[in-house]
């Protein structure tokens, strides 16, 4: 594999993944993100878009947040849409509710990336041992980082987020598409 695309319905989730996929890839696997207006522009849009990208041995992860839906309804929504691009291949992950699930299970990037002291003690508390689990992940985030915007967060926590971090079911299957995808 030469280049890792990613397809995400916003910036800041593009924000975030400069931040950590680094940690992941090696140096000389290329990345490219391609950010839609949301997540019905990403539906409406990625079989063309993945049809239309040319370069040789270029491989695909599609990242959506599951939000109100059903996650499995999500997912295999955005698989058939990778088999109709001819990418059946593509890793498909969905952030359990949101994006912010996976800051919120790791507190102490939260208080490295937003500079918010005394976050790192909130994580043994029960609310955070399930993060996928808040409704409203960012409201919470928001809560207890007021400084948290969407993009300008994501940027300053993505880098110091632990892909060994287990306590969101989404962000653990997420790394682990990473690390086979690169095997493959």
């Amino acid at each position: 594999m030469s280049e890792l695309v990613f397809f995400l319905e916003e910036l800041s989730a593009k924000a975030m993944l400069e931040g950590l996929v680094p940690k992941l890839i090696p140096t000389s696997v290329r990345c490219r993100y391609i950010v839609f207006e949301g997540k019905q522009d990403l539906e409406k849009q990625l079989v063309r878009k993945m049809r239309g990208y040319r370069t040789p041995n270029a491989r695909f992860v599609v990242l959506r947040d599951k939000d109100a839906e059903d996650c499995l309804q999500v997912k295999n929504r955005l698989v058939a849409k990778c088999a109709a691009a001819g990418h059946a291949d593509s890793l498909v992950r969905v952030a359990c509710h949101e994006l912010e699930s996976w800051f919120l299970a790791d507190l102490a990037a939260v208080e490295i990336g937003l500079g918010v002291g005394g976050l790192i003690r909130q994580q043994p508390k029960a609310p955070y041992h399930q993060p996928d689990d808040f409704p409203t992940p960012a409201r919470k985030l928001q809560a207890i980082a007021p400084t948290y915007q969407k993009v300008g967060g994501s940027r300053a926590i993505g880098p110091h987020l632990d892909p060994g971090n287990q306590r969101s079911a989404s962000f653990r299957v997420f790394v682990a598409g990473i690390r086979k995808l690169l095997q493959d």
